[in-house]
């Protein structure tokens, strides 16, 4: 049993550094999108601010309208859904098919990562869910930070083209791992979407929405076009950008660990 929960709290992690990686990584890509589809950084950018307004558009309402659904149903639907956009992204050669192909799993994106962080913690006893659902967030700082210069990596050493399968390969793998050995999850105790709705009533979740908006605008407004400005700025060579992108994706995840560690102990 314990082996069993290990496996799928290991899929749920490389379930959401696969989502966060499709949301983050082209960041580290954004000059050789704007290069490849002949359009500006600007431009290019749209792809994760627009990845982004589609999280904040969903995320207080879609997570509760699929909650009373068999929970391995909706994560092979959410993969899918990633899957298909990925693949549609690696093969468009035009850049409004791109955004569209990037814009709709966006939407999908906060029902996945809420229901591995769920799923998570239900999977083993009350005290070992804190555990369990700081391995998940440990998938949610590698996609947002590592996936970055991951990306950068296979961008320059390889190509574009790669990088973007990469994202592919990533979520295809954890589909084919979530239909396979996965459990089949409905969902044992209903509640009415009025509840459920009524969370939103409180003040409280609407500071906290708020604060993560601010945050993350501080952090990403400016990570977003770090490659571009490291590349036409500071003159620095693609493999260079990559291994700054890796140091700060590497500190990143250092200081959560040992926060999780501090939080945890």
């Amino acid at each position: 049993m314990a082996k069993q929960n290990n496996l799928l709290v290991f899929i749920l992690t490389i379930g959401v550094f696969g989502i966060l990686n499709t949301e983050m990584g082209v960041i580290g890509i954004l000059p050789s999108i704007a290069d490849h589809y002949n359009v500006s950084v600007t431009q290019a950018g749209l792809l994760v601010s627009l990845f982004a307004l589609g999280i904040a558009i969903s995320g207080p309402i879609l997570p509760l309208l699929f909650s009373g659904i068999n929970r391995k149903e909706v994560m092979l639907l959410v993969l899918g859904v990633f899957v298909l956009g990925n693949i549609v992204s690696l093969f468009t050669s035009n850049f409004t098919i791109l955004l569209i192909a990037r814009i709709i799993p966006a939407f999908f994106h906060p029902i996945y990562c809420s229901l591995a962080f769920t799923v998570a913690a239900s999977s083993v006893s009350i005290e070992e869910a804190p555990k369990a659902v700081s391995k998940v967030f440990i998938g949610v700082s590698a996609g947002m930070v590592a996936g970055v210069p991951i990306a950068s990596f296979i961008d320059s050493a390889v190509s574009y083209e790669m990088a973007m399968a990469f994202f592919a390969i990533v979520n295809a793998l954890v589909f084919i791992a979530t239909l396979l050995f996965v459990p089949s999850m409905p969902v044992k105790e209903r509640l009415s979407y009025s509840t459920q709705f009524s969370v939103l009533k409180k003040p409280i979740l609407w500071l906290s929405i708020v604060t993560v908006i601010l945050l993350n605008s501080a952090v990403f407004g400016i990570y977003s076009y770090i490659s571009e400005y490291l590349k036409t700025v500071t003159n620095m060579s693609p493999n260079t950008i990559s291994l700054t992108l890796f140091i700060f994706g590497g500190a990143n995840n250092c200081w959560k660990h040992c926060r999780r560690k501090v939080t945890y102990s």
